[in-house]
Parts: structure tokens; sequence; C-alpha cells
């Protein structure tokens, strides 16, 4: 990849990973999803404005992904969209001060390094 798809590749990643930011914080303010709230959690989405930013960032990043794939082979850009894993996990651990497992980290070294060998395949 060169600069322009990287740069769209960055672009596709950050947008979902800041969706998925918009839509947790969202999800938190909605609450527990319960049998007897479910449906007013439903309909509370499209009053929550940080679940419409996310649905909105998830959205340009649709966008800027499909502008990638005029690009490259899917065969790449498709692993290459999962270093967004990484970023999440980050945020999760930093942000929302999730819990990380050993485990966890291998997974995400291995998805590291198979971005790393899809992308610098010419």
């Amino acid at each position: 990849m060169i600069l322009p798809e990287l740069s769209l590749l960055l672009i596709s990643i950050l947008a979902g990973v800041f969706g998925q930011f918009f839509l947790k914080i969202g999800a938190l303010k909605l609450g527990k999803v319960e049998i007897d709230n479910a449906v007013n959690h439903v309909l509370s989405i499209i009053t929550t404005p940080e679940l419409l930013i996310g649905l909105t960032c998830y959205a340009m990043g649709a966008i800027v992904y499909i502008l990638l794939l005029t690009r490259v082979n899917l065969s790449v850009a498709a692993p290459a969209i999962s270093l967004s894993y990484i970023l999440s996990f980050l945020l999760g651990h930093f942000w929302f001060r999730e819990s990380v497992v050993f485990s966890q980290l291998i997974g995400l070294a291995a998805i590291s390094v198979g971005v790393i060998l899809v992308v610098s395949q010419k």
C-alpha cells in the first residue's frame, strides 16, 4: 500500500473506532437492556446524541472503506481493517478501564503480525 491507500485505511479505521467509542458511551447512558425495557431502549437510540454520533462515524468509515476498495484488493483491505480491534481494545482498557488478560494480548499481537504480513505483500 502507498500513502493514499494507507491514509484511506487509517481514516476508515479511526472512524470505526470513534463509532465504537460513541456507541459505548451511548449504551452506558441507556443502561442495561432487560426484557421489560427493550422496546424503550430501541426507541431511545434515535434520541441519544452519542449513539447518533457513533452511527454517523460508522457510516463515514464505511464510505471511506468503499473508496479504499476502489484502490486495493479486498484480500488486503479487509484484514488491514482488523487494526481497529487493537485500537478499540486500547480504548476500552484506557478509557473505560476494562480489564486485560494475557490471552488477549497474545491475540492482539497475532492480529498485528497478520496485518503487517498481509499489507506488506506486493
